[in-house]
């Protein structure tokens, strides 16, 4: 991938996916149909609540969060209130759950976000949080299954809490083969550029930390 697809910048590596709707790296969309048609075969309906995000989407998230109109949490899950925090301070919270825009993996079409979409009862508003994962919640089954096969696929899960500075998320799938690749070709010299001529709140505090930012939450993850 070169410097724009792996910041999202650029969309010239990813097909688009009509069942179910998504968008993936080209070297992905037979890999993650694969591991659909044998979840199927066991009950389960797995669908990506999300897949590639451009770095424009998650400028928007980042920034929202930044200036407090979309909910930022702890590491426990409890609002904050940004208003309440410094830049550093922020920035710091944002990363527990979210990505710098450049960094995120969904720029890379190989991560996706998963559930069973049969498992969830009529009307009921998918949050994705670790109880929906955890035993009694609605993709409790989902999870553990994935925990079992996912690997056989070339899927595994980056946040597990053990390395990454990012929170555990047990929806969140990786495609090895391509997504380590492009980890290690996402350098901080390659995320400052993309960084440096956004309009990223906070931007002051996140390029002077850049380096140490890169080292925790890009270089380090849960390797497969």
């Amino acid at each position: 991938m070169n410097a724009g697809e792996l910041t999202g910048q650029a969309r010239t590596h990813i097909a688009d996916v009509a069942d179910p709707p998504c968008l993936l790296h080209a070297h992905v969309v037979v890999p993650f149909l694969n591991l659909r048609r044998a979840a199927r075969s066991e009950g389960f309906d797995l669908v990506p609540m999300s897949s590639f995000r451009d770095f424009a989407r998650q400028l928007a998230i980042w920034n929202g969060k930044f200036s407090g109109t979309r909910p930022m949490y702890d590491p426990a899950g409890a609002l904050l209130d940004a208003g309440a925090l410094t830049p550093a301070q922020r920035v710091d919270a944002i990363l527990l759950w979210s990505a710098l825009p450049g960094a995120s993996r969904h720029h890379w079409g190989t991560d996706l976000d998963f559930i069973d979409r049969g498992a969830a009862a009529s009307g009921y508003e998918i949050k994705l949080t670790r109880a929906e994962f955890a035993p009694g919640g609605p993709f409790a089954r989902l999870g553990q299954w994935l925990d079992t096969h996912a690997a056989r696929f070339g899927f595994f899960r980056p946040f597990q809490g053990v390395r990454s500075g990012v929170q555990p998320e047990p929806w969140h799938f990786s495609f090895a083969p391509v997504a380590e690749q492009a980890r290690r070709s996402l350098g901080p010299e390659v995320l400052r550029a993309a960084i440096a001529g956004a309009p990223l709140l906070g931007k002051d505090e996140v390029l002077a930390r850049l380096d140490e930012l890169h080292a925790r939450y890009v270089a380090r993850i849960d390797v497969p």
